[in-house]
């Protein structure tokens, strides 16, 4: 069975969700709730798959570095999912770590994208498909 669901902190709730609200479409994933104090997305069409809950944090700061969250790598049916992730970012000004493209050391097929997002998070768009 796959994850239920994975709560991340932020540093700025509002900011955090203008960037969550244009990056998760572009990996399938469609709001599922936002109040003040909390937002969410789950993957569309109601499919099976992790829901993604976010909340603010008490203290501000992040590191992959540090025990906890290193990354978040979110799955995407083709290649070009992956570059259109990659042009978003890109297009964002957002640090891009890897630029889409094999990564023979993974277990094949394994073509991704890596980028520091909100918050300095690393996250991966990957497909694991040939084409």
């Amino acid at each position: 069975m796959p994850l239920g669901h994975l709560g991340i902190n932020v540093s700025d709730l509002a900011g955090a969700r203008k960037y969550y609200d244009e990056l998760m479409p572009l990996l399938d994933y469609e709001p599922l709730l936002a109040d003040d104090t909390q937002f969410a997305y789950w993957p569309a069409g109601r499919k099976i798959g992790t829901y993604v809950f976010f909340y603010p944090a008490e203290t501000a700061g992040y590191s992959r570095a540090l025990p906890g969250l290193q990354h978040l790598a979110f799955m995407v049916p083709t290649r070009d999912a992956v570059r259109r992730v990659h042009e978003w970012t890109a297009g964002r000004g957002d640090e891009i770590l890897h630029a889409p493209q094999e990564f023979p050391q993974y277990p094949p097929p394994y073509y991704a994208t890596f980028w520091n997002g909100f918050d300095g998070v690393m996250l991966e768009a990957v497909c694991h498909k040939d084409v």
